[in-house]
């Protein structure tokens, strides 16, 4: 990734004391950098899991990113994406101006992902 002009990705997801929970997220990180190689990746968790979202974003601008969306792995509209994560990327625009934070809605509402959900469901 180049210093300076860098596009960051957080991937955040609830988060777990289990270890094995952070696979499928990881995967998804992978997959996003197959896809787009430009971009730095990261993965963070709301909660009982680390990096938390302001670790992951103070890493990703340590390391020259301009941009940084933030990309919430959640199914529904609960307390955390609708309370906690405006706060929090509030919270990262004050502590970085010059960095342009995105958030992004939440995956669980995005046609694609209901699609997939339904014909996953109906496999025989």
């Amino acid at each position: 990734m180049a210093t300076g002009n860098a596009r960051g990705i957080v991937l955040l997801a609830h988060g777990s004391r289990d270890e094995r929970w952070r696979e499928p997220i990881e995967a998804v990180a992978a997959r996003v950098t197959a896809l787009d190689p430009q971009a730095r990746v990261v993965c963070a968790y709301m909660e009982l899991a680390a990096p938390d979202l302001r670790t992951a974003a103070a890493a990703l601008v340590a390391s020259g990113a301009k941009v940084v969306r933030v990309v919430p792995l959640f199914l529904g509209m609960g307390k955390h994406a609708r309370e906690d994560l405006p706060v929090q990327v509030e919270t990262l625009r004050q502590a970085w101006p010059q960095v342009d934070f995105q958030l992004a809605g939440i995956v669980g509402e995005e046609p694609e992902l209901v699609d997939l959900l339904a014909r996953i469901a109906s496999k025989s």
